[in-house]
């Protein structure tokens, strides 16, 4: 049995305490965007999981997709990320 070797921490810890392993983002052939999930790759990389770039491949996002979720966070929290209400949220 061989383990792979990846590039930076397994394991981190989030500000509020909790932990997040690489276990804990979603399946790179992910097809439904959820805010749970997004909300989980923007966590990951602000903690330093994962890299920006990283991500940007791994689930096939553009650098626009990736900071518009940045910013929804940022702005609203995890419901800022619901694409049902895109439009609550969004700046005039």
């Amino acid at each position: 049995m061989f383990i792979k070797r990846i590039e930076g921490p397994r394991m981190v810890t989030l500000p509020d305490g909790s932990t997040m392993t690489r276990a804990d983002l979603p399946p790179v052939d992910t097809r439904r965007w959820v805010a749970n999930r997004k909300a989980a790759v923007v966590k990951a990389v602000a903690a330093g999981l994962i890299t920006r770039d990283e991500a940007l491949k791994r689930y096939a996002l553009s650098e626009e997709e990736f900071e518009s979720w940045q910013m929804a966070v940022a702005r609203h929290g995890i419901k800022g990320l619901r694409a049902t209400r895109v439009q609550d949220y969004r700046q005039p």
